[in-house]
């Protein structure tokens, strides 16, 4: 089921959405301050091209310690450089999607991937 539900995801927009995630990526990463976030959409792109089966989660709870004060300000930073718009999106795509019975399982995914979208760093995907 993830197999399909992945196929259809990039059939409709995933494709786009994750070539945009890696462009901007590239370009963020033309400067040496950018390639912490540059590597941050890196992640975005890989969880927006195959949702469907993706877990996420905190790199703390691996390590068994609290995320870090650099963790904290970089997360803080993204958001307030464009990853609240990011996460805005993916909420409204999120519940348009969930409007049709259809749509709940892709609706979902854009939950998750605002989650990820919201505040990137310290966050594992497996």
């Amino acid at each position: 089921m993830n197999l399909i539900g992945n196929i259809i995801w990039l059939i409709f927009g995933g494709l786009l959405v994750g070539l945009e995630y890696f462009i901007g990526g590239i370009i963020l990463c033309l400067t040496i301050i950018g390639i912490p976030f540059g590597l941050q959409s890196f992640k975005l792109g890989i969880a927006s091209l195959a949702p469907f089966g993706l877990k996420i989660i905190d790199k703390a709870a691996i390590k068994g310690s609290a995320p870090g004060c650099l963790t904290t300000f970089l997360n803080i930073l993204w958001i307030l450089c464009g990853g609240i718009w990011i996460a805005l999106t993916h909420l409204v795509f999120g519940v348009i999607l969930c409007i049709t019975i259809i749509g709940i399982p892709f609706g979902r995914q854009h939950f998750k991937l605002m989650s990820l979208s919201l505040m990137p760093f310290g966050k594992a995907l497996i």
